[in-house]
């Protein structure tokens, strides 16, 4: 009998982080409820030899080309067919069962589209990690940020969030999704390639009445970076093209255009704090995301949610981002 749950992670050259981390997610992870899936993005380095030799009881989906984070992960979901899949990034690990308390509660939750376990620091492992932290939200203006975590003050985990409720997005280092539903709403953006997308995705599943929840009894461990370092320019360059894609596909038509026209002020603002700084790669990065933004708006609908939403004059859109977060 098929086991309900897919762990996938989605290798590219990363050999090394496999080595380390893949271990401890095979010895904690309940081989009764899930299976665990490597799919490999096109890699060129020795990850399949180690997978063949050291892992090969780990099922593998290996993919031609590097598509991305986004596109990858969409391939490997479409050819899995689990009720629920994990997408588990390739530098978590986890130090007991992570897995179970997400299962039974994506269970007993019928209206939840997607759930996230606790993030921790894999090198603090008493305080939260970057990207997700204890669940995530977006403020008015569309920028995301975390319980744990606001811009780059990150909290010890002290319990503070030990409880399991709605969030605006969950974190695509460990998200677990129903895999229906991800298909159903398109899956994640193939044009965003990397960084934002599980926002977006998350923003998609609310829209369609679906709810996206932080678990407060689960935990895994994050190194981070494990792809691009936060100061990197083609991280810049993704995290705000990507944001103004995310907004203008997802806010309804009243008040989009205000509100894009503030975030491009505001990026503005950053882009002159680097050239400040002397910080020319990453103020450049800022300038082509918006030059590939206008390219990418111009080629594309206006709203992808909006297709999704057609014929379903039940469902109320929301303006999430004028909401006052306590």
């Amino acid at each position: 009998m098929k086991k309900p749950v897919a762990v996938i992670i989605l290798n590219w050259n990363g050999e090394k982080l496999l080595s380390e981390f893949l271990p401890s997610v095979i010895e904690h992870t309940p081989s009764d409820i899930a299976d665990i899936i490597v799919a490999d993005n096109g890699s060129t380095d020795g990850s399949l030899a180690l997978l063949a030799g050291t892992f090969p009881d780990v099922k593998t989906i290996i993919l031609d080309r590097n598509y991305g984070f986004a596109e990858g992960y969409n391939r490997a979901l479409r050819l899995s067919g689990y009720t629920y899949t994990v997408l588990l990034n390739s530098d978590v690990a986890v130090k007991s069962d992570w897995l179970t308390p997400l299962y039974r509660f994506m269970e007993a939750t019928p209206d939840a589209g997607a759930c996230q376990p606790k993030i921790l620091s894999y090198r603090q492992p008493d305080t939260f990690e970057y990207a997700g932290a204890a669940g995530g939200f977006l403020d008015r203006h569309g920028f995301p940020y975390c319980r744990g975590r606001v811009f780059d003050t990150i909290e010890k985990d002290t319990g503070q969030y030990d409880d399991t409720i709605p969030v605006d997005w969950a974190s695509g280092a460990a998200l677990m999704v129903r895999t229906d539903i991800y298909l159903k709403c398109g899956g994640l953006d193939a044009g965003f390639f990397a960084h934002m997308e599980e926002i977006d995705l998350c923003w998609r599943m609310r829209l369609l009445g679906w709810k996206v929840y932080a678990v407060g009894d689960a935990a895994v461990y994050h190194l981070g970076g494990g792809s691009l370092p936060a100061s990197n320019p083609r991280k810049t360059y993704l995290n705000f093209r990507n944001n103004l894609l995310m907004l203008r596909k997802n806010l309804p038509e009243a008040g989009r255009t205000r509100a894009l026209i503030i975030r491009r002020l505001l990026d503005t603002i950053a882009f002159a704090a680097f050239v400040l700084k002397l910080d020319w790669a990453n103020a450049r990065a800022i300038l082509q995301a918006h030059r590939d933004y206008r390219r990418m708006a111009a080629d594309g609908p206006v709203s992808a949610t909006g297709n999704l939403l057609a014929g379903r004059p039940d469902i109320l859109v929301t303006h999430y981002l004028m909401r006052r977060r306590p």
